[in-house]
């Protein structure tokens, strides 16, 4: 566990309001519809995309914000499809999971353990940096996992 401040960036933002149980319909095709935009702006693609939540808890019928991120360089750009965002840098402890994101849940678990063991407290703010996405050799991801803390 790792604890650091992330740094703002700018990025092209899918935001949704879902559950844990809807968030496999956002995986790849926004992804995808994101990295098209980019493209089509002559945009400058600055890191992996991010999965941002916000007063996530947990719970499975609990409602959250979702902003599916691609950093870019560019400042202020105009999407037909999607909102420009300069993403604020946070306090978090992080971990690295490399294989399957089903595995996730327990990434969590022991980061929520350990920040509790040192006397942090969590925001209400997670965040997933998708560095390496595998779709056919899952143990092939590499997923940076970010929890706000104060």
């Amino acid at each position: 566990m790792n604890i650091k401040e992330s740094k703002p960036y700018n990025a092209l933002v899918f935001r949704v309001e879902t559950t844990l149980p809807e968030l496999s319909n956002h995986v790849a095709h926004v992804a995808k519809s994101l990295y098209r935009e980019a493209v089509r702006l002559d945009l400058m693609v600055t890191g992996a995309i991010h999965w941002n939540y916000y007063g996530i808890d947990g719970q499975p019928d609990t409602k959250f914000l979702l902003e599916i991120a691609l950093p870019i360089q560019e400042k202020e750009v105009v999407s037909s499809e999607f909102e420009w965002r300069r993403i604020a840098g946070f306090k978090c402890v992080s971990a690295v999971l490399e294989g399957p994101w089903e595995q996730l849940p327990k990434i969590y678990e022991t980061l929520i353990r350990q920040l509790h063991a040192q006397g942090l407290h969590m925001t209400d703010e997670c965040r997933e940096m998708y560095i390496n996405m595998d779709f056919e050799t899952p143990e092939n991801n590499i997923t940076e996992v970010q929890v706000g803390v104060r």
